[in-house]
């Protein structure tokens, strides 16, 4: 049966549990409108997604 030989120490088990934190996404600026974007999305403003459009976007 595997059981630990040691107690596992405070900084690697704080070491373990920091690669778990909440991270902010990362936004960008769309080159088209200048809106804030997420990375690797259309942006939702103007419709285009590295350098040409792939949405519609209506205006109201």
């Amino acid at each position: 049966m595997g059981v630990p030989k040691r107690r596992t120490s405070k900084m690697r088990l704080r070491t373990r549990k920091a690669a778990n934190r909440w991270h902010a996404p990362q936004l960008s600026k769309c080159p088209q409108c200048g809106s804030t974007v997420a990375s690797h999305t259309v942006c939702p403003s103007c419709g285009y997604y590295k350098g040409r459009q792939v949405l519609t976007v209506g205006t109201k």
